[in-house]
């Protein structure tokens, strides 16, 4: 799995240097500090899996699977669906 995160850092370094979008955070769609070690401070670089390895283990090592996070977007979200950041959710009923 080390290698995996190290090449998908290096994914998102060369994308983000080319002024890619793919390279910003999936949750905040803000762009991410790659010039920090990645997991070192919150708007570092985190490797976030689209489904969460607690509940999809045989997904951890798959490469569709990875999204460009920061550390602290990928920490808040934890095992929850992302936030659509499209504002309250209506009521089933409505």
């Amino acid at each position: 799995m080390h290698i995996l995160r190290k090449a998908f850092y290096d994914e998102g370094k060369k994308l983000d240097a080319k002024g890619d979008r793919e390279a910003n955070c999936w949750l905040c769609k803000e762009p991410i500090d790659y010039t920090a070690t990645p997991s070192t401070t919150p708007s570092s670089h985190n490797l976030d899996h689209f489904f969460p390895v607690s509940t999809h283990p045989d997904a951890q090592e798959d490469p569709t699977n990875f999204r460009h996070a920061h550390m602290l977007c990928n920490q808040s979200r934890g095992k929850n669906a992302p936030s659509l950041g499209i504002g309250e959710a209506v009521a089933d009923w409505w």
